[in-house]
């Protein structure tokens, strides 16, 4: 019986589906978006989502977990390139997002062996689902002091330019 075993194999033994999602892990930092079976994609949004969780988390932490999550991120990916790349421009660009940092869209079938194709890239890096939104505007909390005082030098300067007027 197979109870409670929710890991999909991919046809592989343990080291090469390991070292497999890793590669295509660094791949997907690198280029943003790649294409794969339905299957494998699946298997990379779980390996990769936690990745970039706690390569986002360095920037709120001390330098000691900074560089802990660092090396355990290292030891997934095993590229230097990747790892720099993530912790970088990637963990910048989801900063304020909540989770689900990657999107998986469906190609149709392949020609030769008619497997399901999908791709897989980052959320955050695709310009076209972006250009039909509005920018959010970065909000700020101001207090009502700082309200009133912006406001009453614009009523003394025109009143002081009504006053030149006349």
């Amino acid at each position: 019986m197979r109870h409670g075993k929710k890991v999909n194999h991919l046809g592989r033994k343990a080291a090469h589906r390991k070292a497999m999602l890793a590669n295509m892990a660094c791949s997907l930092i690198e280029h943003k978006r790649i294409n794969t079976t339905v299957a494998k994609a699946k298997a990379l949004k779980q390996f990769v989502e936690p990745l970039i969780t706690k390569s986002k988390a360095e920037n709120n932490q001390s330098a000691e977990e900074g560089t802990h999550n660092r090396r355990i991120v290292f030891s997934n990916l095993r590229n230097k390139q990747a790892v720099s790349e993530l912790f970088g421009t990637v963990s910048e660009k989801v900063g304020d997002r909540p989770g689900g940092y990657t999107r998986i869209i469906k190609l149709g079938n392949r020609l030769g062996d008619n497997a399901e194709m999908a791709m897989i890239e980052l959320v955050d890096f695709n310009e076209i689902y972006e250009a039909g939104r509005p920018q959010k505007k970065k909000s700020t909390r101001r207090s009502r002091r700082g309200k009133k005082a912006e406001t009453a030098p614009a009523a003394v300067t025109g009143t002081a330019a009504d006053d030149s007027e006349e």
